[in-house]
């Protein structure tokens, strides 16, 4: 069986990769600019929980939660975590990914890679909620670090 990989746009960011590892972390600020993960709750020590907030995919009212499990903290580059044992028969595998593209210059993108027995379902009832909501994180997180960069 082969993986699943959905993918977000790669955007290019006129900030130091520090900068952009900050605001992606700075998670009491997500309801101001993250239009996919309005809220986070983890204290990103290695193996412990991060739930993540959503909005619910097929567009009602509402949100829900995904718990999570924070697997790999290296700033400014990479923040990875995945469903462990969560969904059995699905493991999903998420990767942050912050790019230095030299001095004030960076380039974000997401990925999330499914396997297990349910995960060519999954990838078809949720994939294209997956991608919307990836591609609206890298957008989203480049307007962000812009404004708090003018503001500045």
């Amino acid at each position: 069986m082969s993986d699943l990989l959905i993918e977000s746009a790669t955007v290019e960011i006129d900030a130091p990769a520090e900068f952009v590892w900050d605001v992606l972390l700075d998670y009491p600020n997500y309801p101001r600019w993250n239009p996919y993960t309005v809220a986070v709750d983890t204290t990103l020590e290695i193996g412990s929980p991060i739930d993540l907030t959503l909005p619910r995919p097929d567009g009602g009212e509402g949100t829900w939660v995904s718990r999570e499990y924070v697997r790999a903290v290296e700033p400014p580059r990479l923040l990875r975590y995945d469903t462990g044992d969560t969904f059995p028969g699905l493991l999903g595998v998420r990767d942050q990914v912050i790019t230095p593209l030299g001095p004030g210059r960076c380039s974000y993108r997401t990925f999330e890679t499914f396997t297990g027995k349910h995960a060519h379902a999954v990838f078809a009832a949720q994939g294209a909620y997956v991608q919307n909501g990836f591609d609206s994180v890298a957008r989203a997180l480049r307007e962000r670090v812009a404004g708090l960069i003018a503001a500045r």
